[in-house]
């Protein structure tokens, strides 16, 4: 398993941005897709985006399709999420996940092994 650390998330705007960052240790960081799931007070733990080990492959919902961007640095084992446009509904605690099942990404939170602690992020109106 990974253990993951995620950071950068903060307290934002309508319409700003912000980039979230995960980083991993204790395995070989090549063997895992990763991703970004989030959850809102009250709501159920959502897909957010997934990346396949090599980085050519991106899986999005439609909620974050285009205004979000998930990528890796493999030499720093390091995955980001870079999110653009942010709304009042992207507040949420976001998590950082690794699947070493599915290298070449998975959408599904039950494919995914090791997660990170999460990090607030807060979109006002």
């Amino acid at each position: 398993q990974m253990v993951l650390v995620e950071s950068g998330g903060g307290l934002v705007q309508a319409g700003d941005s912000l980039r979230l960052s995960c980083t991993a240790s204790g395995d070989t960081f090549t063997n895992y897709a990763m991703g970004w799931f989030r959850q809102a007070p009250g709501e159920e733990r959502e897909f957010v985006a997934a990346l396949s080990w090599s980085g050519t492959s991106t899986y999005y919902p439609d909620s974050t399709k285009g205004r979000f961007t998930i990528s890796r640095d493999n030499a720093r084992n390091r995955a980001y999420l870079e999110m653009n446009r942010l709304r009042p509904d992207d507040t949420a605690i976001y998590y950082c996940a690794a699947s070493k099942g599915t290298p070449y990404g998975s959408s599904r939170e039950a494919d995914f092994d090791s997660w990170g602690q999460g990090t607030q992020v807060t979109v006002s109106s």
